[in-house]
């Protein structure tokens, strides 16, 4: 059998693989991020948004650098998904700033892309990554529903592989390309225990979800310093 019939990446499925999952854009984890953090604020200005995403470590694990952040704020404005409101100049000067509400919509789309991600297996780790940073936007019983979803679509992606490729005889079936599918199984394999043991830690009683008390606080106050920040300046920080 040809390689091509066996190797096949979840992002691009091809012969033998499960194309039944949904795949997400790549803008999507900086929607999800800045809908997100204006979520938690209330109301929060481009800085602030900026600010939370680099105590998150965002911009580490992510794509969300200054400049992605404002034009993702800007472009959510236009399509509805936030309603940016215009505030007056302090009383020390500059220029007036932007305050950006989420909307209805906007809320909608922040629900679907956890969703999505939560129960997607074949999406990039920055998008991951936001989704289980805002996995307690759920209620914890939906929380487990959809990773238990998740590990279903993971077994069912490496059933439809394994069909062509057997772990256990090791990658050198397929010659050195073959390490190529022994990583992917690996990493399956490892996700597929991390989120087992995730669900088992909430269905244990961790974390407080939505509906259950206060939730945990992730973001910066107003003025408060952010110890790790990137201390870049970007022209947008004061609009």
């Amino acid at each position: 059998m040809p390689i091509t019939a066996v190797i096949a990446h979840p992002d691009r499925p091809g012969p033998g693989t499960c194309t039944a999952r949904p795949t997400l854009d790549a803008m999507s984890a900086i929607r999800l991020l800045v809908l997100g953090a204006v979520r938690q604020h209330g109301r929060a200005h481009g800085y602030q948004v900026r600010n939370d995403l680099e105590y998150w470590g965002a911009h580490e694990w992510s794509t969300a650098k200054p400049g992605s952040i404002y034009h993702a704020l800007k472009q959510m404005a236009k399509q509805g998904l936030l309603h940016a409101h215009e505030i007056a100049p302090s009383t020390a000067g500059g220029p007036p700033r932007t305050e950006y509400e989420i909307t209805d919509q906007g809320t909608e789309e922040f629900f679907r892309l956890v969703r999505e991600a939560l129960t997607s297996y074949d999406q990039k780790m920055d998008m991951k990554s936001a989704a289980i940073g805002f996995i307690v936007d759920l209620p914890r019983a939906e929380a487990v529903a959809l990773l238990k979803e998740r590990i279903r679509r993971i077994e069912e992606w490496r059933s439809a592989v394994t069909e062509h490729y057997v772990p256990e005889r090791g990658p050198e079936q397929l010659g050195h390309i073959g390490e190529i599918m022994n990583l992917w199984i690996h990493t399956a394999d490892a996700e597929a225990e991390w989120t087992q043991g995730l669900i088992a830690r909430i269905e244990g009683g961790a974390y407080t979800f939505a509906g259950e008390g206060e939730p945990f606080v992730g973001v910066l106050a107003e003025g408060e310093e952010n110890p790790y920040a990137t201390g870049e300046r970007h022209p947008q920080d004061d609009r």
